[in-house]
């Protein structure tokens, strides 16, 4: 079956589906000049039915799309600047969770995990190692293509905030919103994961203003609303653990709205 004729013939439809499993030998892509203007994604899926498919329907939406089969070839695809990475969790040669810590140490790339793994634990890892959203298979390719936008738009403004030094102190914190840092008493460092990052940059942000949970669902993954409540209700508890010190709460429940950061910031 030609996968680029079904796919345009399918592309009316909102929920066209994939889940089809093949088999074959990837082909580690060949390595071309970046089109002027274009973002560059990397699909990385071992069958080469979806992969071919998602390729050709983002090199349609003007994209420069590379395909990648396992873990290898997304380290050799890696090699040239990279927007956003499609990843799937289930790999020949690894763990994708594993490949997502290693893009992210490497790589200013957003990453949406692409997989049949729908678990809770799954979708929650997977916000917490390094994933912008968590897909699950059969692929809606039109959602998929508006959270990719969406995340590259939020890249694309975090980057023109980058070219501003963008320091908040809070209490005893100093968010860095420029490095994606917080600093704890005497600049100590505090390990923070993306999602806890943003979800606490947001707080930071709303100067004292509550947060419904369906805006930090938003902020941290846009994902499924009964799996992203009790994930945003996670990272706010674990935020809670991680900044003590004050004795005063940073992050307060606002009792049917969500949370807003109960200290005052200063600039």
């Amino acid at each position: 079956m030609n996968v680029r004729s079904h796919d345009r013939a399918l592309r009316g439809d909102l929920n066209l589906q994939v889940g089809t499993q093949a088999h074959g030998t990837a082909r580690t892509p060949v390595a071309s000049a970046r089109p002027a203007g274009r973002e560059r994604l990397i699909v990385v899926e071992d069958d080469p039915v979806t992969r071919t498919m998602l390729v050709d329907y983002f090199s349609d939406n003007n994209f420069d799309v590379v395909g990648a089969g396992s873990c290898t070839e997304c380290r050799q695809a890696l090699r040239a600047r990279t927007d956003l990475v499609f990843l799937d969790v289930q790999l020949p040669d690894g763990d994708g969770f594993e490949l997502a810590k290693e893009i992210q140490a490497t790589s200013n790339a957003g990453i949406i995990f692409v997989t049949r793994r729908d678990t809770d634990v799954d979708r929650i890892l997977g916000l917490e190692v390094a994933g912008d959203h968590y897909v699950t298979k059969p692929i809606n390719l039109r959602d998929l293509l508006a959270r990719a936008r969406s995340v590259l738009r939020r890249r694309s403004i975090d980057r023109k905030a980058a070219r501003n030094h963008n320091s908040i102190a809070f209490g005893d914190w100093i968010i860095d919103l420029t490095r994606r840092e917080l600093l704890g008493n005497e600049g100590k460092p505090v390990a923070l994961t993306r999602a806890e990052f943003d979800l606490l940059a947001a707080l930071v942000g709303a100067d004292g203003r509550p947060l419904s949970r369906d805006y930090l669902i938003e902020v941290v993954s846009n994902r499924q609303a009964e799996v992203d409540i009790r994930t945003v209700d996670a990272l706010v508890a674990r935020l809670r653990r991680k900044l003590v010190g004050s004795g005063t709460p940073v992050i307060a429940t606002v009792t049917g709205v969500g949370y807003k950061l109960a200290l005052s910031e200063r600039l």
